[in-house]
């Protein structure tokens, strides 16, 4: 079983930051692509930044110049430090990994956690 945890969401007021974390843990025998997406009420779920597993990154234009994902391949662990916060960036920010399970491939999800920026 694959396991991850997210944490560092919370409230914070508009140009502040916030890093968050994401640590996975379990019967994974590689990483591939890590990813980090938010979600609003009534909106899809938007990717905002993807790291692979060549140090490859990628970032969505609304974020761009703002945030940074990195990893720490000896701690199976993903990053994302967001600067300049906006309103906007407000929803709750999912972990994303791709890796190989005993079985193959597998596609895995963290329990999210909450960004609030207030204006």
């Amino acid at each position: 079983q694959v396991r991850l945890v997210e944490s560092g969401g919370g409230l914070v007021q508009a140009g502040g930051s916030l890093r968050l974390s994401c640590a996975v843990s379990g019967n994974i025998f590689s990483i591939n692509a890590m990813r980090w997406y938010r979600q609003v009420p009534e909106k899809q779920r938007e990717l905002v930044a993807t790291i692979t597993s060549g140090d490859n990154r990628n970032y969505a234009d609304s974020v761009k110049g703002r945030f940074t994902i990195s990893r720490d391949n000896a701690r199976n662990t993903v990053y994302l430090q967001m600067n300049s916060l906006k309103p906007e960036d407000t929803g709750v920010y999912y972990c994303n990994v791709q890796g190989r399970v005993l079985v193959g491939p597998g596609d895995f999800w963290g329990q999210g956690t909450q960004v609030t920026v207030s204006s």
